[in-house]
């Protein structure tokens, strides 16, 4: 069974979002907001064409896509200027689950093989207009290929007699109710373009209808229903809210079932306000909207482990977390969580340069600059290599951890964060 999505289209030029492949007309000066809007209104994934020309432009759309895949809340496919195996690359380590290759082009479909095998079928998708090429390529686009983008709707029947691969389809305008007859066909696994970011407001009413009508839409299916909790006096479920990440503690609130049933459709907190006698859906106002990633039920079935993204801060009061007031507290050794120490050094290394610390070698290298801090940083790696050939392995973990806080020192001084730098591994 396909699940079928609501995915906005971002088309990138001169840096700026525009109307679409074709007309150039600016929809927004800020696509990173553009896509936060949509990531707040319930989209299931985004994909961005990158139409800028020439390098500088190339690369300047690439910082924007990074920068829109670290704050999306759902998947990015990044597409649209792959010109060799490099361009998938950087789509991808930019942090783009997913590339895109342009079919219309005959260099896209000689690298296929080659990207497939490197970064992984699943990874790779195609783009075409006339199903054709689809005849011509079939062997190799079901053997490399996880899914296709259909950019021409009225190929729709013609694509699924020629390939049982999952494809999107573009539409640029049709009437909403269209859709349902769109997602009839059993491999559309989604609509893009124009139609869903000029409705995308409406992608929950949507979601609504398609339910109605028994399509498969992408939603979080509950391993429990509300009668399976305990609640307590006032017919309610108090909830514990984390931070998926850093599993920092944030927020405690209550649900009700509509608010129970309200998170599960949306994808996003609602709690139940008992001093507003309302529902909550937490950013509503604020925007600081904590998106779910994870609902765990503990043992007696009375309380909720909610793991989120939390944009901004969890507490009204502007702090991260509502848990700062501090009762008594035991001195004690914290636990050496490894990202955990990296922030706590790194934290202190850019206050000193932000405020700056009489005798500290951590300013002397500020103040001396980025070729001081490189020499540095290569003299600590020289040093590791001449540790790692001496059998105490004491030194190495010394030299290592030299390295480490003078390459924090050129992080700092780049303005590079240890977010960025996970967020990078894990994407490779």
């Amino acid at each position: 069974m396909i699940i079928k999505k609501f995915v906005p289209c971002i088309y990138l030029y001169h840096e700026h979002a525009v109307r679409n492949l074709t007309d150039t007309t600016i929809v927004d000066t800020d696509p990173v907001r553009l896509a936060d809007y949509y990531c707040e209104h319930n989209a299931d994934e985004l994909i961005v064409f990158d139409m800028s020309e020439g390098d500088a432009e190339h690369d300047a759309a690439l910082d924007i896509i990074k920068e829109i895949c670290t704050r999306a809340e759902v998947d990015v496919i990044g597409a649209g200027n792959v010109k060799r195996m490099e361009d998938i690359k950087k789509l991808l380590y930019a942090g783009c689950k997913k590339a895109v290759l342009d079919y219309e082009k005959e260099s896209n479909i000689e690298i296929t093989e080659e990207v497939s095998l490197k970064f992984g079928k699943d990874k790779i998708l195609i783009s075409y207009n006339d199903p054709s090429v689809l005849k011509l390529h079939k062997e190799k686009i079901e053997k490399y290929i996880s899914a296709m983008i259909l950019m021409n709707p009225h190929q729709i029947r013609e694509t699924q007699a020629i390939l049982s691969l999952p494809f999107f389809v573009q539409i640029n305008q049709v009437a909403l109710n269209k859709l349902l007859e769109i997602f009839a066909y059993e491999n559309v696994c989604g609509v893009t373009g124009n139609t869903i970011n000029d409705n995308v407001k409406e992608i929950v009413a949507l979601k609504d209808l398609c339910r109605e009508n028994d399509i498969p839409i992408e939603s979080f299916q509950a391993a429990y229903k509300w009668e399976d909790f305990k609640k307590n006096s006032d017919g309610m479920v108090p909830v514990i809210v984390q931070d998926y990440r850093t599993q920092e503690v944030l927020m405690m609130a209550y649900m009700n079932e509509e608010a129970y049933e309200q998170t599960l459709k949306l994808g996003k907190m609602t709690y139940y306000s008992r001093s507003r006698q309302e529902l909550w859906l937490k950013g509503l106002t604020s925007g600081h909207y904590q998106y779910v990633k994870e609902l765990v039920a503990d043992c007696d079935m009375d309380t909720i482990l909610a793991k989120v993204s939390q944009v901004g801060a969890a507490c009204h009061t502007g702090s991260r977390s509502c848990f700062f007031n501090e009762i008594t507290k035991k001195d004690y050794e914290e636990s050496n969580n490894p990202l955990q120490v990296f922030e706590e050094v790194f934290d202190v290394i850019k206050d000193r340069k932000v405020h700056p610390k009489e005798g500290s070698y951590t300013n002397y290298l500020f103040d001396k600059g980025i070729d001081k801090i490189l020499k540095k940083l290569g003299e600590e790696a020289t040093e590791i290599v001449i540790a790692a050939k001496n059998p105490n392995p004491n030194e190495v973990k010394y030299e290592i951890s030299d390295f480490l806080y003078h390459m924090m020192v050129l992080m700092a001084e780049k303005d590079v964060t240890w977010e960025e730098i996970t967020t990078e591994l894990a994407n490779r």
